[in-house]
């Protein structure tokens, strides 16, 4: 079954600044401690390069990555910013126009280093289970960064925010093309399958702490939050409208804080 994750550049660029204040440096850091130059990143479902712009000042040099998406517009833009590793020098890029759940042992051949980000809860368990696999065969070491976890606080409480969670993670885990989405189950399954092959593996949250500074990603999360939950079910349609009314007012105040939970995950070989 062909995987595709359609997604915006702009929203790509929206949430960049957010994604790179909530990944977590602790297991950035101990990812480095873990390679040896020269090394090879390979990022899985890249998009607009967010997580190479993130991670590889943090790493040792020289570095070369290979950026994987399946659109090939996503690809060209993010290996056109260029970018250094921790001891300044430049880093390589090439791209790969592909499916994001088919990456195999013999694609991983030389790598240090798998890394991903806001990718696995948009993939079923059998996806995981291959990148898992892939990852375990060559002992390729993994940082999977921002897997939703499907908890969120918005400040003021308001009572229907039960409601539209619980629908958004319904949405999350819903079957699209007989693919079973993992949604916020996902970083547990892919902990759980590194810790069945025997692998070390470390959790940590990564949330979204959104306030006035972030206006527009606010909207834009807001939008598409209460869209999937109407989507998964059309009874909250009429509610889903007051909502969203209220939470504008309090957006357009400055009132309204958002905390959207994450987790990030560092695998490696025994």
């Amino acid at each position: 079954m062909s995987v595709v994750i359609p997604v915006s550049a702009d929203w790509l660029t929206l949430r960049e600044k957010a994604d790179a204040r909530s990944r977590s440096i602790p297991l950035a850091n101990r990812a480095a401690r873990l390679l040896r130059a020269p090394v090879t990143v390979h990022d899985l479902g890249c998009g607009t390069g967010s997580m190479v712009r993130w991670l590889a000042p943090l790493l040792p040099g020289p570095q070369a990555w290979v950026l994987h998406d399946w659109n090939a517009e996503l690809l060209a833009h993010a290996a056109s910013v260029p970018v250094n590793a921790a001891d300044g020098t430049p880093i390589g890029m090439t791209t790969r126009v592909g499916e994001l759940a088919e990456i195999h042992e013999d694609q991983l051949a030389g790598a240090s280093l798998v890394t991903a980000s806001a990718l696995l809860d948009v993939l079923s368990d059998d996806e995981v289970a291959a990148i898992v696999g892939a990852c375990v065969a060559a002992r390729v070491p993994a940082l999977f960064a921002l897997s939703v976890t499907g908890r969120v606080t918005i400040d003021p409480a308001d009572p229907g925010d039960d409601a539209f969670e619980a629908a958004f993670n319904e949405h999350q885990r819903r079957t699209v093309h007989g693919r079973g989405l993992l949604g916020p189950d996902a970083a547990a399954a892919v902990a759980g399958h590194f810790r069945d092959a025997g692998w070390n593996v470390r959790v940590a949250a990564s949330p979204w702490r959104l306030d006035d500074r972030q206006p527009a990603l606010i909207e834009e999360w807001i939008d598409g939050w209460l869209a999937a939950a109407v989507e998964q079910r059309p009874d909250l349609v009429e509610q889903a409208a007051e909502y969203a009314a209220r939470r504008a007012g309090q957006l357009a105040s400055g009132a309204l804080r958002v905390t959207v939970q994450h987790e990030d995950l560092l695998a490696w070989p025994p």
